[in-house]
């Protein structure tokens, strides 16, 4: 069953593909007013034509003053998503300067400057999800600047649970594994590397897209109201396993 939740306004970063696209679309169905923020404006497009009621935010978080300027002019909200990020996975030894920035000035920086703009604009009882990644918690192969970013965004959770808290704001993240978005299901295609990652997961499969909007609409939803500053892992059993 979705949850409700009608007439409330909720912006989501990262809007233009996988999951924040869905997370859109999804949560139009949940009865929210939608903003969807991304840097490609093509997709932007495609989103708004599926869904017309939708309004659209059309910047780089990359570029800190340019974001400010546009959240600026956003109404109150009771909902804020955290989802955009980049994912460069290189062995340790390979990673480069630019490598590092571009991960960490978009999966934490932005996220930082993202949430800060907003906070005034977060009514009581608002409720702030962060895309985060077992990846924060777990290791794996190549992902030493994705995991550090990951890390420094479950922490982010926790201070802004404790922080905003007072002010009725719950703060919480998603965790999942691998998800299978077109591009999740493309680099995870071949058996050589996914069956050593699945043979670690209990249910033997991944996360499916569906099954990461589920989690996030929850958490914005009332029927999540006293879970604040806790990471909500999506990895069929991963961590016991």
């Amino acid at each position: 069953m979705s949850p409700d939740l009608s007439n409330k306004l909720i912006l989501v970063t990262g809007a233009g593909k996988g999951i924040g696209y869905a997370l859109c679309k999804f949560l139009v169905n949940c009865g929210a007013n939608v903003i969807a923020l991304a840097r490609d404006a093509e997709q932007l497009s495609k989103l708004k034509g599926e869904c017309s009621n939708i309004k659209t935010i059309n910047v780089d978080l990359r570029n800190w003053d340019a974001t400010r300027e546009c959240l600026s002019k956003v109404p109150p909200l009771d909902g804020l998503v955290n989802n955009a990020g980049v994912a460069i996975i290189k062995p340790f030894e390979e990673l480069t300067k630019e490598d590092f920035d571009s991960t960490f000035d978009v999966n934490i920086k932005a996220v930082f400057n993202v949430t800060q703009a907003l906070s005034p604009k977060l009514k009581d009882n608002a409720s702030i999800v962060m895309v985060s990644s077992l990846a924060a918690s777990r290791s794996f192969q190549g992902h030493s600047v994705y995991s550090a970013t990951k890390a420094a965004i479950d922490s982010l959770t926790q201070s802004l649970a404790l922080e905003l808290g007072p002010r009725n704001i719950r703060v919480n993240s998603v965790n999942p594994t691998v998800v299978l978005t077109d591009m999740g299901r493309e680099n995870w295609s071949d058996p050589k590397k996914s069956g050593p990652l699945l043979n670690h997961i209990p249910l033997r499969r991944f996360c499916e897209v569906n099954e990461v909007t589920d989690a996030i609409s929850y958490l914005l939803s009332s029927n999540s109201s006293f879970i604040n500053g806790h990471h909500l892992n999506l990895e069929g059993g991963y961590s016991v396993s």
